[in-house]
């Protein structure tokens, strides 16, 4: 690699509309003690980095940054020290920001192999949605023959979460336009429209014993509805605050709101557990735990999408030159799954 080679990243610049990315070209990153350069061959626009370009996303870095909060890509050089043998290997890895770049710097500890077979745009719709279905599922300590609901069920994370479910042997009830019935009825899920407002007795009349799970991406008002859907010994889990973005309050304390309901719920004594996922717990206080807990949960999602057990759901494929319109896109949620860019 040459000392005149260039990467192509994508800059957002402050709270802009999506054609206010712009593409920056500058000089090929050197990986230091501990890191790889990561040729990226797909990355994903979730919900955070629209969230993000509202500057509502907690703790995303100060303005101008590069997004994409993970990628699938080969190694093309290790810094000192490292084993050579990675050269070559194609990886995921999760990055928070960073990854809307034709080449990224990612620490090693960070990788998680990804079979040669899978295409990297299949394997990146599982990077982060997958680790968040899967661990979300095992913590909520669910039967095979138990009810779930899954609202968003046609999101980057509701798709893999309402497939996991079924190849768990979860019956599974799940909300989306009704528009988008007709693909999850394919993925064997019993679909409601989820601005039906009589939502909360349409369940009752699948599940009248109630649901054994809610998982809810939004946070909003909604949860009230969602906690008494359960059915005794049942688990709320709120994955999101999706519900903050148009609220016009501040994210944080609509956030330190939900947080104190549900920590409230939790001492209830009626036997319903209530929580939100942090996709980044332990992160700070336990890094070495933290990442070699997502290798080994990143490693079982992409052997199941190898194995199919999980189909991937691609929205769209745009190429990096078009991310402002991957953008606008991926925000009219018109397509079950994840908009995925191929630098």
């Amino acid at each position: 690699m040459t000392t005149e080679a260039m990467i192509t990243e994508v800059v957002l610049p402050g709270v802009v509309e999506p054609d206010g990315l712009h593409l920056r070209r500058r000089a090929m990153p050197v990986p230091a003690r501990g890191q790889a350069l990561v040729q990226v061959e797909a990355t994903g626009i979730s919900f955070a980095e629209q969230q993000m370009r509202h500057d509502r996303y907690p703790g995303q870095p100060k303005f101008p940054f590069v997004p994409g909060y993970d990628l699938v890509g080969t190694v093309r050089a290790v810094g000192p020290g490292a084993d050579d043998s990675l050269v070559g290997a194609r990886v995921a890895a999760v990055t928070k920001t960073g990854g809307w770049a034709t080449y990224a710097l990612v620490d090693i500890d960070a990788l998680t192999p990804v079979p040669a077979e899978l295409d990297p745009a299949a394997a990146e719709t599982v990077v982060v949605n997958g680790v968040t279905a899967w661990q979300m599922l095992r913590g909520a300590g669910l039967r095979a023959g138990q009810t779930i609901l899954v609202h968003g069920a046609n999101g980057g994370v509701g798709t893999v979460l309402v497939q996991l479910g079924r190849h768990l042997g979860l019956r599974v009830v799940g909300t989306a336009a009704a528009r988008h019935h007709a693909a999850l009825r394919e993925l064997g899920v019993e679909p409601l429209d989820y601005r039906d407002p009589e939502l909360a007795a349409r369940v009752r009349e699948l599940s009248p014993g109630g649901v054994d799970a809610v998982f809810d991406p939004v946070g909003g008002p909604g949860v009230r509805t969602s906690y008494g859907l359960l059915a005794p010994g049942g688990s709320l889990v709120v994955y999101g605050n999706a519900g903050a973005v148009d609220s016009g309050q501040s994210v944080v304390w609509v956030f330190v709101k939900l947080l104190s309901r549900l920590y409230t719920w939790n001492a209830l004594p009626n036997g319903h557990r209530a929580g939100f996922y942090n996709f980044w717990a332990g992160h700070l206080t336990r890094r070495t735990a933290f990442r070699r807990r997502l290798r080994t949960d990143l490693g079982i999602v992409l052997d199941l999408l190898r194995q199919g057990v999980i189909v991937p759901q691609i929205a769209a494929r745009y190429p990096l030159s078009e991310v402002s319109a991957a953008l606008v896109f991926a925000e009219t949620r018109s397509r079950a799954g994840k908009v995925v860019l191929e630098p």
